[in-house]
């Protein structure tokens, strides 16, 4: 019996993807590129996954609080994502609208697929993500989790693989390992030591993937490492390098960071697992091509001779039909 495959989509990864690379405008002028950009990555995936099973994560509204409670520069200090540089005739308050129109706008595009939207107040879409990846009712489904972020490297097991359009790459706890040097399961820990400079979390000075992959190979074991073990090993080399001493020096500041990354369990409440949980059992599964491609027309990116969406509009239909048989 054939397994359910379910794909798992970081919304905000492919969406500024789109919005920060394609220059589409609408009939009107307006900038759609992020709209457009999702769709073409998204008929991109289904094309090469064809998952019976569609559901797009958001970040929730006010990022994750308890992530800026662990620490208050998570993420801060990131320069605001610009529109593509050939369309960049709008002011910067012009240019905020227009991103806040182009995300509830492809909201309704998906609101009219037979795809389940998650949207958790205060709640950032790599929690959702790693939740729903460990949903027991998904248990015996093969889980693809759509992004570029390798912050969900640490997902992947021999039921999730992690799906990176751009290069149309599909990468498991096997290639991982043998690319890293690191297994997925103690790669949450490796990058709070190494640090990640996207979300501001500093790690420790002079100690990177490639360098820990090196010192401490016992980190591509398919077991768990934990701090204590990282340490217990610092400590018990005889001729302490520089890295080791390092280490040792900053236990509290790679605690810190593996707290703000770890998603292994979900930063969620139990109430906010239940509503993502019946959201993704109970979604309406119905497929309402009609009104896509008014959408489309309307936005001037529908049905030219080269920008078909039959690949898309397939595996949305067998979606819909499987559900409802």
């Amino acid at each position: 019996m054939k397994k359910s495959r379910v794909l798992i989509v970081d919304a905000l990864n492919a969406f500024f993807r789109g919005y920060i690379v394609d220059p589409s405008l609408s009939s009107n002028g307006q900038p759609v590129g992020g709209i457009r950009g999702f769709l073409r990555i998204l008929q991109t995936t289904v094309r090469d996954t064809k998952p019976d099973k569609i559901v797009i994560a958001w970040d929730g509204q006010g990022g994750s609080r308890r992530r800026r409670t662990v620490n208050s520069n998570y993420k801060q200090g990131r320069k605001p994502i610009r529109l593509n540089r050939a369309i960049r005739n709008l002011t910067e308050d012009e240019e905020v609208n227009n991103k806040v129109w182009q995300q509830k706008r492809l909201m309704e595009y998906l609101n009219n697929m037979p795809i389940t939207q998650t949207f958790v107040p205060e709640i950032e879409a790599d929690d959702v993500i790693a939740y729903i990846s460990q949903m027991p009712s998904l248990k015996e489904s093969q889980k693809v989790i759509m992004s570029q972020d390798q912050d969900f490297f640490q997902l992947c097991d021999d039921k999730t693989v992690l799906f990176r359009p751009i290069k149309k790459q599909v990468l498991n706890k096997k290639n991982i390992t043998d690319e890293y040097g690191i297994h997925p399961v103690n790669f949450a820990l490796a990058r709070a030591m190494a640090g990640d400079k996207s979300d501001n979390l500093p790690g420790v000075p002079g100690v990177g993937l490639a360098t820990l992959a090196k010192r401490m190979p016992f980190l591509a074991e398919d077991r768990s490492v934990f701090i204590d073990e990282v340490i217990d090993y610092c400590e018990g080399v005889e001729k302490k390098l520089k890295f080791h001493n390092a280490i040792l020096e900053h236990r509290d500041r790679i605690e810190e960071n593996y707290q703000i990354m770890q998603l292994y369990a979900p930063s969620m409440s139990p109430q906010a697992k239940e509503q993502v949980r019946w959201a993704v059992e109970n979604a309406s599964q119905d497929f309402n091509k009609t009104e896509i491609i008014k959408m489309m027309a309307v936005d001037g990116f529908g049905m030219g001779q080269y920008d078909s969406w039959a690949d898309l509009f397939c595996v949305l239909k067998n979606i819909s039909v499987a559900n409802c048989s």
